[in-house]
């Protein structure tokens, strides 16, 4: 089976196809990373590489409570503790760099979001006081972009300093940099509104700094092609999203990680052209992981197909920490508790036991 294949990625030999998708567990207090999140991701070192969980350049980046940074060098250290228990397990992990944008609220940084423009997202959101509606956001002033842009930039150098395999920016799920691509929520004037070169503006300018930090095979890219999280539209998600991808493929990166569903929701606009896979596979030349509810027998479709070279898992992840060798032998899952998917402590966390564990 192609999922149990070895993968050179770039530099980065992996051990298999069958790779650990980001997820936010809401488990790292004062946002640095502890022996907690290093045991946790160690558990599921097996996977052919790790994607770690979202985690804010900046301070304003930050969306949720208890979610990790990377732009101080307490931080940094912290995830070293991470990097360290995931290598000696003999693992593979990227950091993911994240800004949320308009998608975060003011009890949690004590800061007005920020966004391409002052629109709304009709949403609640988790805050320390429970849900709450997300607040209009503030427009980036033009100057404050290269700000936003250097924030990437540091994240990149001190991830690279804190010992991960490499990076992953962020641009999917309707997060700071979709927001600047998509025309729901970019209705700006100046070189980085209006027209589809514009709008991919500040995702080149992201990419190509966190290039310069680091170096190209040891950087990717996620993007969520029609993806509708976080009351995200397009006039034209086909049209946005080719136009991104080309500009992807002429850095040479180590991937494009492409989000084939957004919280089970059909992706808008892309059914015409097979989806966001096959959207993807039609303006990218390089690697391409995919991710979106697969199971082990349709991610062995979409690899045989040639639209992606390795898949990503996220839920299945949380409660199989040994997922491939479940996969290899074809072992029954172990269900994941959602009430304990966000925040709290080891519970639901690094309890779920392995099958070696079991016997």
């Amino acid at each position: 089976m192609r999922l149990f294949e070895q993968y050179q990625l770039g530099p980065t030999t992996l051990a298999n196809r069958v790779l650990m998708a980001p997820m936010t567990r809401a488990r790292s207090f004062e946002t640095v990373a502890t022996e907690l999140n290093a045991r946790y991701y160690a558990q599921r070192a097996s996977a052919g590489l790790i994607i770690g969980e979202a985690t804010q350049v900046s301070e304003l980046g930050a969306g949720y409570p208890y979610t990790p940074g990377i732009y101080t060098d307490e931080q940094r250290d912290g995830w070293r503790l991470v990097t360290d228990a995931v290598h000696e397990a003999g693992g593979r992990i990227f950091a993911q760099l994240w800004h949320v944008g308009r998608s975060g609220h003011p009890s949690v940084h004590g800061q007005t979001p920020v966004a391409p423009s002052a629109i709304a997202p009709d949403l609640d959101i988790f805050t320390p006081d429970g849900p709450q509606p997300i607040p209009t956001p503030r427009a980036l002033e033009t100057d404050e972009i290269p700000g936003i842009v250097e924030e990437f930039r540091h994240a990149a150098r001190q991830a690279r300093a804190a010992g991960f395999d490499g990076v992953e920016i962020h641009g999917a799920n309707g997060y700071l940099i979709d927001q600047f691509l998509q025309t729901g929520t970019n209705k700006r004037t100046d070189a980085y509104g209006g027209s589809v070169t514009n709008r991919v503006r500040l995702l080149r300018e992201i990419t190509e700094a966190v290039i310069e930090a680091w170096d190209a095979e040891h950087v990717g890219v996620r993007l969520s092609p029609g993806g509708t999280f976080g009351d995200m539209h397009d006039d034209d998600p086909a049209e946005t999203f080719h136009h991104a991808i080309k500009a992807l493929d002429e850095y040479g990166l180590a991937y494009l990680h492409v989000v084939e569903t957004s919280q089970t929701t059909p992706p808008q606009g892309l059914i015409h052209v097979g989806g966001p896979t096959a959207l993807a596979r039609s303006a990218y030349s390089g690697t391409i992981i995919t991710n979106g509810d697969f199971d082990r027998d349709s991610a062995e479709e979409i690899l045989a197909s040639g639209n992606a070279d390795l898949v990503a898992f996220g839920r299945p992840f949380i409660s199989n920490p040994d997922l491939p060798e479940r996969f290899r032998t074809g072992a029954e899952l172990a269900e994941g508790d959602h009430a304990t998917f966000y925040g709290g402590g080891e519970a639901g966390y690094i309890d779920y036991p392995a099958l070696a564990d079991r016997a």
